[in-house]
C-alpha cells in the first residue's frame, strides 16, 4: 500500500448542513471537528507506507476512527458502519454524504502498521499537542497515576487444559506450514483426543484419570519434538511459534522423559514462577497474577491525568505492562514518557505500590519533580512490638560512619555491600559484649550475637525517613486526597471503553488499545467541558445533598 500526503479538506457543505439541521444543540463529533480540526495528519504516519503501489485509505482518517470508535465502545464492523451511516462522523471525517466508506479490515491492517512502525504513541501525542495549542490543556503541575488489572483476550485454562490446548494448538500450525511432514508422524489417537477444544468438563473427573490424561498428553508431546528435533526435518519447523511454544510448555511442566518412555508432571515447588510460566498458548505474554483479592490473566494498565482544577482532566500518559510486574517499576517509565512529551508535573500522586526512596530521589534529582505518596512502613518485628528499638531509633553520623542504639552502644562495623537487588545497601554491626550485657537486649534483636542494622545510602535513608514523617500530617493527608480522582478515570475507561477486556492478542496490540482508549476519553472530556459540565455529579453526591443538616 502507499500513500501520498494530501491537504485536509473541509467539511464539505451538504455534509455540514445536513449534520447543523440534524443536531442544532451540537453534537460530540461536531464539536471535535469545530474545536480540534482533524487532529492527525497524513504527514504524521507517511513512514509507515510505501511510496509506491495500491493508494492506502486516508491515514488521518483511519487514526480518528480508531479513536472515535473507543469513544462509543464499537468493534470493527460498527465503526466502518458508523463511517457509512452516521452524519456525525462523516462530518468529522471531512466525509460527503454519498462517501461508502470502507471495509472494517482496514482498520485492522492500519493497527498493525502503528505496531509495526512504532508509532502507537503518536495517537496520544499529536492529540495533547492539538489541546496545548488551543489553549485546552493550560497547566499540567499536578498529575496523578494509578493502575488497573486487564484480563487477556483468551480463557482461563486450568493446568490440564493447557496442555491440551498447546499440543492442539502446534498441530493446527503444523497442518498448515507443512502438512506433508506431519502426515508422515500422525497417530491415530490424535484425532479422537484433540479435534475439538480442550474443556474442563470433558475432562476426567477423578485426580488419577487426571493424571494419567495429562501423562498421555505429555507423550504424545515429547513424541512431536522428537520428530521436530531429527537431523533429516528440516529445521525451520524449530522456529515455528507453536513449536517453540510447546518446547516450553513442556519443559514447564514435565520432568525429562525416562529411558522407558515414562512421563511424569513437576510438582508446583519445581515450577517456573508467574513471570515465567506460559498459560495459553495463544498468548504467551499473558500471564497470571494476584493483587489483593483479585486474580487474573492478562495485564496491567498504568494511566496518568492532570488533577489541576483550572482545566480538563486530560490523560497525558498510559503504560501497559506484564501483569507481573510491579506498580514502581514503571516509575521510571512513565516519567521518561512525560519528559518527552514537555509535559511533567511540579507535584505526582502516586499510592504506596510506586512510591520508594529511590524513586524520591531520583524524582527530585533528575525531573526536579516532588514525588507524593506514602511510603511503606518499616516491616521489622522491632518496629511492629517496641518501636523504641526499630532501625528509626538509632543515631547515624554519616561522616564518622557510626550508628549509635537507643541505649547510646556505638557500631563497631560499617559495611556497604549489595542487596539482593542488586542495590546499594550499608550493613551495620554493634559489639556483642555490648549486646549481651544489655538488659533490653530481648526487645531489641533475636540475634544469638549482636544487633544488626541495614541502612540505605544517606540521600534515600533521609528521604525516607522524612517521608514517613511526613505521610502522618494534616498537610500530607490533604494533599494525598487528590489522588483517589484517579480511580473514576479507570472506571470511566471500564464503563465506557472497555479498557478492563483487551480485545486483541499481545502486549503490543492491547497497549495500542489502551492508547486508543486515552485518547477517546480526553476528547469525552473536552465535549464536557466545553458544555460546562467536565466534572458531573454522582448519583451518591446528588443524594447525599438530602442529607439533612446536623447542627
Amino acid at each position: 500500500m502507499s500513500m501520498q500526503p494530501q491537504p485536509i479538506p473541509t467539511v464539505p457543505e451538504d455534509t455540514a448542513a445536513v449534520a447543523r439541521a440534524a443536531f442544532p444543540k451540537g453534537n460530540l463529533y461536531l464539536q471535535i471537528r469545530d474545536t480540534l480540526g482533524s487532529i492527525y495528519q497524513d504527514e504524521t504516519f507517511a513512514s509507515l507506507f510505501s511510496r509506491r503501489g495500491q493508494p492506502a485509505q486516508t491515514p488521518w482518517q483511519l487514526a480518528l476512527v480508531c479513536v472515535m470508535q473507543f469513544i462509543e465502545n464499537l468493534s470493527d464492523r460498527q465503526a466502518a458502519d458508523a463511517v457509512r451511516a452516521r452524519i456525525d462522523w462523516k462530518y468529522a471525517l471531512s466525509l460527503p454524504l454519498s462517501d461508502p466508506g470502507f471495509d472494517y479490515s482496514v482498520l485492522s491492517e492500519f493497527r498493525e502498521r502503528l505496531i509495526a512502525g512504532n508509532a502507537e504513541q503518536l495517537l496520544l501525542d499529536k492529540l495533547l499537542e492539538q489541546l496545548r495549542e488551543k489553549k485546552l490543556l493550560k497547566g499540567h503541575k499536578r498529575q496523578r497515576t494509578d493502575s488497573t488489572h486487564v484480563l487477556g483476550a483468551i480463557r482461563s485454562l486450568n493446568r490440564l487444559e493447557t496442555l491440551g490446548e498447546t499440543f492442539r494448538a502446534a498441530l493446527n500450525h503444523l497442518t498448515v506450514v507443512a502438512p506433508g511432514w506431519l502426515q508422515e508422524y500422525l497417530q491415530v489417537e490424535w484425532f479422537d483426543r484433540y479435534s475439538r477444544r480442550t474443556e474442563n468438563y470433558r475432562l476426567p473427573k477423578l485426580d488419577s484419570e487426571r493424571e494419567e490424561l495429562g501423562g498421555t498428553i505429555g507423550q504424545d508431546g515429547f513424541a512431536l519434538l522428537d520428530a521436530i528435533y531429527q537431523p533429516s526435518t528440516p529445521e525451520w519447523l524449530r522456529q515455528v511459534p507453536a513449536v517453540e511454544t510447546l518446547r516450553q510448555v513442556w519443559l514447564q511442566q514435565f520432568y525429562a522423559p525416562t529411558e522407558a518412555g515414562q512421563v511424569q508432571w513437576r510438582t508446583p515447588k519445581d515450577m517456573p514462577p508467574s513471570t515465567l510460566a506460559i498459560h495459553s498458548p495463544y498468548d504467551v505474554e499473558a500471564h497470571y497474577s494476584s493483587k489483593r483479592s483479585v486474580d487474573w490473566v492478562g495485564y496491567k494498565v498504568h494511566v496518568t491525568e492532570i488533577c489541576d482544577q483550572d482545566c480538563p482532566h486530560f490523560i497525558t500518559g498510559v503504560c501497559t505492562t506484564l501483569s507481573t510486574k510491579t506498580d514502581d517499576a514503571v516509575v521510571d517509565d512513565i516519567h521518561q514518557t512525560l519528559s518527552q512529551q514537555q509535559l511533567l508535573p511540579e507535584k505526582h500522586l502516586m499510592d504506596t505500590g510506586y512510591v520508594t526512596s529511590e524513586h524520591i530521589v531520583n524524582s527530585e534529582k533528575n525531573y526536579d519533580m516532588n514525588l507524593i505518596g506514602p511510603v511503606r512502613g518499616n516491616p521489622s518485628w522491632q518496629s511492629q512490638k517496641n518501636a523504641k528499638f526499630s532501625s528509626e531509633q538509632f543515631q547515624v553520623d554519616w561522616e564518622n560512619q557510626v550508628v549509635t542504639c537507643p541505649k547510646g552502644h556505638q557500631s563497631i562495623i560499617w559495611r556497604d555491600k549489595i542487596d539482593n537487588r542488586g542495590l546499594p545497601v550499608i550493613h551495620v554491626h554493634f559489639s556483642q559484649s555490648d549486646c549481651r550485657s544489655c538488659r533490653v537486649r530481648k526487645q531489641c534483636t533475636h540475634s544469638k550475637f549482636a544487633r544488626r542494622v541495614t541502612l540505605q545510602p544517606q540521600a534515600k535513608y533521609d528521604a525516607l525517613q522524612q517521608r514517613r514523617q511526613f505521610q502522618e500530617t494534616s498537610e500530607f493527608k490533604k494533599l494525598y486526597q487528590q489522588r483517589a480522582g484517579v480511580e473514576g478515570t479507570l472506571s470511566q475507561g471500564v464503563r465506557r471503553s472497555g479498557l478492563r477486556q483487551s480485545r486483541y492478542i499481545g502486549l503490543g496490540k492491547t497497549h495500542l488499545q489502551h492508547i486508543l482508549i486515552a485518547a477517546a476519553l480526553n476528547l469525552i472530556r473536552l465535549g464536557a467541558w466545553l458544555l460546562g459540565t467536565p466534572h458531573a455529579q454522582t448519583r451518591q453526591s446528588r443524594f447525599m445533598e438530602l442529607k439533612p443538616k446536623i447542627a
